[in-house]
């Protein structure tokens, strides 16, 4: 199942993609505690792989590639339950480019029958899901520009 999706994040690409990273986006996603099991200094080096257990679930992540404040992809695989990729892009947005437009598209394979159904809830959900993550950011940026993030 492939769901893509856009939302605008109110900085440029190459400052906005730290926050999809694995140690950026433990910045501003609730649950989100990524543990790397050899100690890295680049979370976005290819090959890095880190381990979440966010939503109740443990998912090993292993970074695809990058393109220095462009993208970046992920492979994921929650065992027992689904496999696939995650890709983050980001294009400037705005007159001058100080905002970027987030393209986030996630190719899952369900493992199971159930993941197969939860997969379909995830599609139809998909749109409140990238709206939550806007909202997620938006807070974060306003708390540190007023200093209390």
């Amino acid at each position: 199942m492939r769901l893509t999706g856009t939302l605008t994040v109110p900085l440029p690409p190459e400052e906005a993609l730290s926050l999809f990273t694995a140690r950026g986006e433990e910045r501003w996603a609730d649950g989100w505690r990524p543990r790397f099991p050899v100690p890295t200094e680049d979370d976005t080096e290819p090959g890095t792989v880190f381990e979440t257990g966010a939503h109740g679930e443990a998912t090993v992540w292993v970074v695809l590639g990058r393109r220095s404040g462009r993208s970046i992809s992920y492979a994921r695989v929650t065992p027992g339950s689904r496999a696939g990729t995650v890709t983050v892009t980001l294009e400037p947005a705005g007159e001058r480019g100080e905002a970027s437009e987030v393209t986030v598209t996630y190719d899952l394979t369900p493992l199971t029958g159930e993941a197969s159904r939860e997969l379909e809830e995830f599609a139809a959900g998909y749109p409140a899901f990238l709206a939550s993550w806007k909202a997620a950011i938006e807070a974060f940026l306003s708390a540190a520009e007023d200093g209390s993030g």
